[in-house]
């Protein structure tokens, strides 16, 4: 606190308004003065007062300073003729007082409105003092200025008045603080004429800015204090600025609503309008395909039912990740830890931004290089930030792929298999085996089993809430098995794969066995995800399949594989597909392969087929020779939409987009059965001869291709094609106007072109615009022709003499040629230099970057053989220095 015995070399304005202060505190608080808020300050003391009241606190008399600039003396001048009478003292003293009085109200000013001012608010000499003093203010002062908006009756500050709860209704509040409502008519003005010609404006209704003073309640809406009664005035005129402005706001917000919602309303109009158009027109055009093909007539779908039946989505087409069983526990197990850690450790384990090294494909991380899932739910040592991030960022890609491939399989065997499993001898309900996805494959699962079971119940064939089964994982580290445990229950954990390949059974007819087979756990699912790209070497990828086909079940086992979406992804499930058909499954019809020299008692082919996606079982079209083929640009992979959870969301720092369209490459395989039922038993060994095949119920080859394509349209009732006849669509439809082009891999193991044009048919050239990436098509096309596809330079040896960068890199690293020194001898000298020779491989000279050419190395100068001194050359000075000597 600043004592009035150091105000001495304060400035008047200053002492007056700290003793003003004084003064305030020591007179009674009635009326204004009460008020907290925006009252008018006590008048300020005269002249006289504060000249004695610092006279008794101050040990020296300061003169006031005056409104001129010169310079005045502290001691008394000598009287003379011109001493100036009492009356000019005076005269004086009161044009200081209002100097002092003038700067006092400018530096009040100053600190009530800052750097702005009121319109009109000072004098122009008060005015000249506020530019002497702090210059030209900025701008007019506004309601923000002075702590507008308002604040409620508890002291919160709000962004608008009470009266913007409602339309047309102003809140008052009384002095007792209760808010009074007051109705009110908008204003309007309307011009009439009178009769000698003049124009007076005619207002109809109330005045919506009431000139009533502000009550108590209304001057605490100020958070302010004003310093006199023209500051008061002056804060309570902006507050009815301010409310004018906010009633004119809201009417203009008011209008444009009213606007908005006739736009709104012309164009549900202009669209009610087109789909009643677009409905006379379908009831006509389903009428027309009624009379035509007088099966389906009744229903209200304008897509055919085979097209209906050959749609690759689920439903609905975007995934939503279960909440209850995946996002919620997920979450609360995440809550322990950072978001911004967990980001960092996904962008340090998965290649960065975006997470190319994660279970999606972004094409921007292409040049990171096509490589796997780089974190593991097998891998043994996890730290508890890279659990958290395997669950957050991997598991939710993982159960978008293997949801879409469980529903395609689904569909194309029918729910009879899910029936046959859950209707079993016992109870016991089908055997999942989740390998790579920790435990993300078992939830798609589980949604899948319950839908069907509940279908079941619903017609009463079963009871209970769930269905039965044993669902097993494997999890290699106890990190994640502990986070995992929390939302997947009833699941049994494996640190590791049992090897099913090096035990007893199936040797039982070898020497030295031990005798019968020992007892194994089999599966009726088994769902790979992410397994095979990790391994660098074939022999690995061989081992696992083997392994993985011994564990499933030979009466109707399912084995899914889900891989990345880029060509080594599709060429490591390529590889799968291949060995199955030459190894493993005699397919439903004959299809020539490549034969292998293999061990009589290595492995006994039985039935089986490929379910999805290829409706073929011949060689695949995309790979013809087996590895890698460098510069492939086609291959098979297909896309599934799903929401991300929010941490997945913060991970990826997304703030617009909530959905992933994730790219993968699978296959689904069958052991044991085909669509028709198991075959009889018989020796199906590798060395048993050539196979008997028989009859599979559905169509093959070039056969199914050629009945494809005229097209099942009018297919008679009772006839149903098998949708496993149909070829797929691996790339997205080009749709152009009048015909719509499809890529389809065909039954027949070729990849064709066909234009289905709009004179084909109504209903073929509806569904083809319709038709979308992965669905099967069975109404047909007017015209096909053989596509290309860039499979790459698979089995070709690259040229190393075209002179590019690539050869020559790897003609010196694959051939090591002699170094050739060239060695300059003088006769006379001796040797002079000596270079090497450069290579054919290898410009002689090369220019840099300031187009000079570089020198080539001496090798000489490089081993420091110039720096020997030749013997004759020390001969040859020393005796220079003796000559020089007997010269003297």
């Amino acid at each position: 606190m600043i004592s009035a015995g150091k105000l001495q070399n304060r400035c008047p304005g200053c002492r007056a308004q700290i003793l003003g202060f004084y003064d305030a505190l020591l007179q009674p608080r009635t009326g204004a003065l009460a008020r907290p808020f925006a009252r008018p300050r006590a008048p300020l003391p005269n002249a006289a007062s504060t000249t004695s009241r610092l006279a008794q606190n101050s040990r020296r008399l300061n003169t006031f300073r005056s409104f001129s600039t010169t310079r005045q003396l502290l001691q008394d001048s000598p009287k003379n003729e011109n001493t100036p009478a009492p009356e000019e003292d005076q005269s004086q003293d009161s044009g200081r007082r209002r100097a002092e009085d003038i700067e006092t109200l400018v530096r009040q000013a100053r600190q009530t409105f800052g750097d702005t001012l009121p319109a009109d608010y000072l004098t122009p000499e008060e005015y000249k003092v506020y530019e002497r003093l702090y210059g030209a203010p900025l701008r007019e002062t506004g309601p923000e200025d002075v702590g507008i908006p308002y604040m409620g009756e508890s002291g919160d500050i709000l962004e608008t008045r009470p009266s913007d709860l409602e339309k047309h209704t102003l809140y008052r509040e009384n002095e007792d603080g209760t808010l009074e409502e007051v109705e009110y008519t908008l204003e309007r003005s309307d011009l009439v004429e009178n009769d000698d010609g003049s124009v007076d404006i005619v207002q109809d209704g109330e005045q919506l800015i009431d000139t009533l003073p502000l009550t108590d309640a209304q001057i605490d809406y100020l958070n302010v204090t004003a310093n006199n009664q023209r500051e008061y005035d002056a804060l309570v005129k902006l507050q009815r600025d301010f409310e004018a402005a906010a009633l004119q706001a809201r009417e203009e917000e008011s209008v444009e609503a009213q606007e908005l919602l006739e736009q709104e309303r012309l164009a549900e109009e202009e669209e009610e309008q087109e789909i009643e158009e677009e409905e006379e027109y379908d009831e006509e055009y389903e009428r027309e395909l009624g009379a035509e093909t007088g099966g389906w007539e009744g229903d209200n779908s304008r897509l055919h039912p085979f097209t209906v039946l050959g749609q690759f989505k689920t439903r609905p087409s975007t995934i939503q990740l279960p909440k209850t069983t995946f996002v919620q526990p997920i979450t609360e197990l995440l809550k322990r830890t950072d978001t911004t850690h967990i980001k960092e450790c996904a962008e340090t384990k998965l290649g960065g931004p975006g997470l190319p090294y994660g279970p999606g494909s972004p094409r921007l991380q292409i040049s990171h290089g096509q490589k796997g899932l780089k974190l593991q739910a097998g891998y043994h040592k996890m730290s508890e930030i890279e659990a958290d991030t395997f669950l957050a960022a991997i598991m939710p890609g993982i159960y978008a792929t293997t949801m879409s491939a469980l529903v395609e399989t689904r569909k194309r065997l029918g729910s009879n298999w899910l029936r046959e499993l859950l209707t079993r001898e016992g109870g016991k309900g089908p055997r999942v085996l989740d390998l790579g996805g920790g435990g993300a494959g078992l939830l798609a699962w589980e949604r899948v089993l319950q839908a069907e079971w509940d279908v079941l119940r619903e017609k009463g064939e079963v009871k209970g809430l769930h269905p039965p089964g044993k669902k097993t994982t494997v999890v290699g580290n106890e990190n994640l098995r502990h986070r995992v445990s929390r939302f997947l229950h009833n699941t049994t954990f494996l640190p590791r794969l049992p090897d099913y390949l090096h035990s007893l059974s199936g040797r039982e007819e070898e020497l030295d066995t031990g005798g019968g087979p020992a007892p194994r756990k089999v599966f009726d699912v088994i769902i790979v995800s992410h397994m095979l790209m990790p391994l660098d070497q074939d022999w690995k990828r061989k081992d696992l399949i083997d392994n993985l086909w011994e564990m499933l079940s030979p009466d109707g086992g399912i084995m899914i594989v889900v891989e990345k979406a880029h060509p080594r992804g599709f060429e490591a499930v390529a590889d799968v597909r291949s060995r199955f058909l030459r190894e493993f499954a005699i397919p439903p019809t004959p299809t020539p392969h490549p034969e292998e020299i293999t061990a009589p008692s290595e492995r006994k082919r039985e039935p089986g087929m490929i379910i999805a996606p290829c409706t073929n079982h011949a060689e695949c079209p995309m790979y013809h020779h087996p590895g890698l083929s460098p510069g492939r640009k086609d291959f098979c992979h297909f896309s599934q939409r799903f929401i991300r959870p929010p941490f997945l969301q913060q991970i990826h720092g997304a703030s617009h987009r909530s959905h992933e369209d994730i790219k993968f490459s699978y296959v689904s395989l069958r052991r044991g059965r085909h669509i028709g039922g198991p075959l009889p038993a018989a020796d199906v060994s590798s060395d048993a001869g050539p196979v008997q095949y028989q009859p599979s119920g559905f169509l093959q080859g070039k056969e199914a291709t050629d009945r494809a394509f005229a097209g099942y349209e009018k297919a008679v009732e009772g006839e149903e094609p098998q949708p496993l006849s149909w070829p797929r669509s691996i790339l997205t439809p080009l749709k152009r106007h009048g015909h719509v082009t499809l890529d389809l891999c065909t039954p027949g193991g070729k990849i064709e072109r066909w234009v289905v044009p709009k004179s084909f048919s109504k209903q073929a050239y509806h569904d083809a615009r319709k038709h979308s990436w992965g669905d099967l098509w069975a109404l047909g096309a007017k015209t096909r022709t053989m596509r290309n596809v860039r499979l790459g330079r698979a089995g070709e040896v690259p040229n190393l003499n075209d002179g590019g960068v690539r050869a020559t890199a790897a003609a010196e690293g694959h051939k090591k040629k002699p170094k050739v020194v060239e060695i300059n001898v003088h006769p006379q000298l001796g040797v002079l230099g000596a270079y090497e020779k450069p290579t054919k491989s290898r410009a002689q000279q090369r220019k840099s970057k300031a187009g000079k050419r570089v020198k080539l190395e001496n090798l000489m100068e490089s081993m420091g053989a110039n720096e020997v001194e030749d013997p004759d050359d020390v001969e040859d000075r020393k005796f220079m220095k003796r000559k020089s000597k007997w010269d003297e």
